[in-house]
């Protein structure tokens, strides 16, 4: 019943605990946790992704160390999850928590559009942009749409819930996320959801305030995007990335800098065939092999536009593909 944890940075949700995933909001009302079987039980001590190291809370509840060196919104997750797990020690029952280290060592695959020159030749020359890879290698964990790497994805984190009854179990998601709303309109995050939220990125602002900030955020965006789209060194080393594009064959949709970034690699994506994940790899092994050609070429010739982007696209933060 548990809800999947966003991606979306600042929006805080918990993750995805069980295989029956909800997608509803739930409510904050006073819980029973009177059956908490769960409460005597040892975590992990290697919890978190990749082996993170863990500490124990007074109350007992296992709490992540925050690694070196990752960016702030990771560090939020983490904080968002130790609190979760000590709320939910409260109330009697063990909770694993896990947090996703957002760094290109951590997942190679967030090295693949280029901001690490090295990380992404050695991710393009094997996998291309990773479209066709799970195919061919399908018990390679680090590759996109490999059975191994979507067995990762999907396989229970932990087994908090094992051992307990139906009741307990019952119980035991209130205590994470509330009751479940009687309406609609009542769907809001709660228990120690909420606690985890709010630990992390603090009160829930109200829907007047929330419009605002989220107005706010799209404004500074959009002239985020703009700035970029008319810097003239980007300009120009767009142009050139374009230019050489064509020269290799390679169709260009857009010569705007915050679309140059990812352009060749989205342009792909939409014409992809629906089959593409259930390939077999004798059919999938050419189409990967001329995926790696393009995605190389991509690499090369946006070199010098990407190493001056990324430096200006952290000064002006922007998501999106054009300004």
């Amino acid at each position: 019943m548990s809800m999947p944890k966003s991606s979306a940075p600042g929006v805080g949700t918990p993750r995805a605990r069980t295989s029956a995933l909800t997608l509803g909001l739930l409510g904050l009302l006073p819980l029973l946790a009177a059956c908490g079987g769960g409460g005597d039980k040892s975590a992990s001590s290697s919890a978190g992704s990749g082996g993170t190291a863990t500490t124990t809370a007074a109350n007992g509840a296992v709490q992540l160390t925050v690694p070196d060196g990752v960016d702030d919104a990771t560090k939020k997750e983490y904080i968002q999850e130790n609190a979760i797990a000590v709320c939910m020690k409260k109330q009697g029952f063990a909770y694993t928590p896990h947090a996703q280290i957002s760094s290109a060592a951590a997942d190679p695959v967030s090295a693949v559009d280029g901001e690490d020159y090295a990380q992404a030749k050695k991710f393009r020359q094997k996998y291309g942009f990773g479209y066709y890879a799970g195919a061919v290698y399908p018990d390679d964990v680090n590759v996109p749409y490999s059975k191994a790497n979507v067995a990762k994805r999907t396989a229970p984190l932990d087994h908090d819930e094992d051992g307990l009854t139906d009741a307990q179990k019952k119980a035991y998601d209130i205590a994470l996320e509330g009751p479940p709303a009687k309406t609609k309109a009542e769907e809001k995050v709660g228990g120690c959801s909420e606690v985890g939220r709010v630990a992390a990125y603090g009160p829930a602002l109200s829907a007047a305030a929330e419009k605002k900030a989220e107005k706010a955020r799209a404004d500074a965006n959009h002239a985020n995007g703009l700035a970029l789209n008319g810097d003239p060194q980007l300009v120009q080393l767009a142009q050139e990335f374009a230019t050489c594009l064509t020269g290799q064959g390679i169709s260009v949709s857009t010569t705007q800098p915050t679309g140059m970034v990812t352009m060749v690699r989205l342009d792909i994506a939409r014409k992809l065939p629906e089959n593409f994940t259930s390939l077999s790899k004798e059919d999938a092994l050419p189409l990967l092999n001329k995926d790696i050609g393009i995605a190389l070429k991509d690499l090369d010739c946006g070199r010098k536009f990407r190493a001056a982007y990324f430096g200006e696209e952290k000064a002006k933060p922007y998501y999106g593909e054009n300004g």
